[in-house]
């Protein structure tokens, strides 16, 4: 825990995703589900075609289950987000599922038996204080907008028990082998999408090829650093994805960013850095 190696790893990771995120927006205007498996579709060629390259790992039947469930967490934690990108921005959309990293400290606690450190914690709760921040001035939950809330919140406690999954089998089953699956086994569940729906353009192909790059690349960086850190030091990395998160919707979305948001973003980069000594030490 000497080097920040795995906090890089997984912050890199973490705005990797937000470009998948970026990219899914824009194809959640057809029907979400489809879109969402257009991502996994293209997720799974590249990660076929690392598996290849890495001497194809071989997935046992002792590893079947815990991956099962991973995968599933991730499928219901996809599906829930990005129907939520329907309504919300998409530094909104983000700023809401920072619930996830307050809870994989009791999760990892919980099922992993690590032991909750104070610093690590409170850093969480700083973190999640300038979340606060990022709210203030944002318009109120009703009609639509609470149903996108709910499934927010919905994907933050499908999200945290996926990243807890990971941090148990990362050592052992490689990032590869989690690379893999968490492209496959959504791919399986959500494929039903596809009966009946229109074909595809070559924009929303173009997009799903990014979403599934970004994918994979994302959940390649933060398997390698769940192998080697604690997942509570690392759940609160999240947060950095608020920054990139304003970044992509002004620039994609035209996604007004309020001064509030870079005032929340400069308490979330204290909580990181924190954390960061805290689990190095």
């Amino acid at each position: 825990m000497s080097s920040p190696r795995p906090f890089v790893l997984a912050a890199a990771g973490i705005a990797a995703l937000c470009a998948l995120d970026a990219a899914v927006k824009e194809l959640t205007r057809s029907a979400v589900a489809y879109a969402v498996l257009g991502r996994y579709v293209f997720g799974t060629v590249f990660a076929l075609a690392v598996w290849w390259w890495q001497g194809r790992p071989s997935l046992t039947r002792e590893m079947l289950p815990a991956h099962l469930l991973r995968g599933t967490l991730i499928t219901i934690t996809a599906f829930l987000f990005f129907f939520s990108l329907t309504r919300l921005g998409l530094a909104e959309a983000i700023t809401l599922s920072f619930v996830a990293p307050l809870l994989i400290p009791p999760l990892a606690h919980l099922f992993l038996g690590e032991k909750m450190r104070g610093p690590v914690v409170l850093a969480a709760f700083v973190g999640f204080a300038g979340v606060l921040l990022t709210l203030q001035g944002a318009p109120s939950f009703d009609g639509d907008r609470t149903l996108a809330l709910g499934a927010v919140l919905g994907a933050a406690l499908a999200y945290a028990l996926a990243a807890i999954v990971m941090r148990a089998r990362a050592a052992k089953d490689g990032s590869t082998l989690l690379t893999l699956t968490s492209a496959v086994i959504p791919m399986v569940l959500l494929s039903p999408a596809a009966v009946g729906a229109p074909l595809p353009t070559w924009e929303a192909l173009g997009l799903a090829l990014l979403a599934g790059l970004f994918g994979n690349l994302g959940i390649q960086l933060l398997a390698r650093a769940y192998a080697s850190a604690e997942a509570q030091s690392l759940g609160v990395l999240e947060f950095t994805a608020l920054p990139w998160a304003a970044l992509f919707g002004w620039l994609l979305f035209a996604e007004a960013v309020r001064p509030q948001v870079w005032l929340g973003a400069l308490v979330i980069f204290a909580a990181c850095w924190w954390v960061g000594r805290a689990g190095r030490q």
